[in-house]
């Protein structure tokens, strides 16, 4: 009986087609987590923009609220919002803003039980207080600015909120972007009201 020798071939992968497996399959695994970084940077920035635009809608409705101030035609300077403080150049409102922050006996305030009537710049002074403390709780570095615009017929008021956002770029050219200061790492939010 003759003995036949056949060759055999190999079966299985070899260790370089592993390595090689393994290279490929690192890259992907970096690039989706990449992208997750991403993802998460974008659910941040939606979410401050939805948060200014919740602001902005809610001091809107406080001026179609008190029409008795905001409609009147008064305000010819803007008033500015940085921080948890609200400044303008209108006496009464800035007497009717120093009253709200914590003098000892005010004359006329907005609290609940307090027996005094709520005058309108009151009324606005106490919304522009509470809405400053709450957009610098919300939103980073905020900053705010409301003009309204008494030689418009209806009387317009533009409400300007401006922030600060952190931003994860995608590649290089994005990182050199978002070192740089603009539009999209201090956005902007203009919401036009008729009080």
């Amino acid at each position: 009986m003759k003995i036949r020798r056949t060759n055999r071939r190999a079966t299985g992968f070899t260790l370089i087609e592993v390595m090689v497996a393994l290279v490929v399959i690192s890259v992907g695994l970096l690039g989706i987590a990449k992208m997750q970084a991403l993802a998460l940077s974008s659910t941040s920035t939606s979410r401050l923009r939805s948060l200014a635009a919740i602001e902005g809608a809610s001091l809107a409705s406080a001026m179609h609220a008190n029409r008795a101030y905001w409609a009147a035609a008064t305000l010819t300077e803007p008033i500015s919002v940085t921080g948890a403080a609200a400044t303008t150049s209108d006496a009464n409102l800035t007497s009717a803003l120093v009253t709200v922050s914590g003098a000892t006996s005010p004359a006329d305030y907005c609290t609940p039980g307090a027996g005094a009537p709520c005058k309108p710049v009151t009324l606005a002074a106490t919304d522009l207080r509470g809405w400053a403390t709450d957009l610098n709780m919300v939103l980073p570095k905020s900053s705010a600015t409301i003009t309204c615009s008494p030689t418009f017929t209806p009387l317009t008021c533009t409400i300007q909120i401006r922030w600060s956002e952190n931003l994860v770029a995608v590649n290089q050219q994005g990182n050199t972007a978002a070192g740089t200061t603009d539009s999209f790492t201090d956005p902007t939010y203009i919401l036009y009201v008729e009080p």
